[in-house]
């Protein structure tokens, strides 16, 4: 097995703490009401949103995924820092095993921050996995934090 990392970042006008708040903490809450053209629901299946905790996301109908799920694996809201893997999903993946994610929020000098995610494929033996192959779920991913972005413009009390 192999594993395969990408970094991306998201610069953003909102705080740390009210991004991280709206994306980790609440994501179950929020992502479903203001997605739901992607995002049918969010659920945990076991535990609350503390580590160990799994979430179920299920996709709008017509898409190439019904529903992943995710390992809480540490979550840290001094830190906002934010670690878990994907553990199973409706479609089979025939090159990657696991996916281990981790997000982090740091200030930046605006105010703002920058959200950073560091996607690490766990790949099975002897796949070489290149970025494109991957690029749709990073874009989705991207275009996530956008939506939620837009909100809290929107909504300046939400998660303050």
């Amino acid at each position: 097995m192999g594993v395969t990392s990408f970094t991306q970042e998201f610069t953003t006008s909102i705080t740390p703490s009210r991004m991280f708040k709206a994306l980790i903490l609440d994501s179950h809450n929020l992502i479903p009401k203001i997605a739901p053209q992607g995002i049918k629901s969010i659920v945990f299946v076991e535990g609350d949103g503390a580590v160990g905790s799994i979430k179920q996301t299920n996709f709008a109908d017509g898409g190439h995924l019904k529903w992943l799920k995710h390992r809480i694996d540490a979550i840290d809201s001094e830190k906002l820092v934010c670690k878990y893997t994907l553990i199973g999903s409706d479609v089979t993946f025939d090159k990657i095993e696991t996916v281990v994610y981790e997000v982090k929020f740091e200030a930046s000098a605006d105010g703002g921050c920058v959200c950073k995610m560091t996607s690490e494929y766990h790949t099975k033996e002897a796949v070489e996995l290149k970025e494109e192959e991957i690029k749709q779920g990073k874009d989705k991913a991207m275009g996530l934090y956008k939506v939620i972005e837009e909100y809290l413009v929107a909504n300046p009390d939400a998660y303050a």
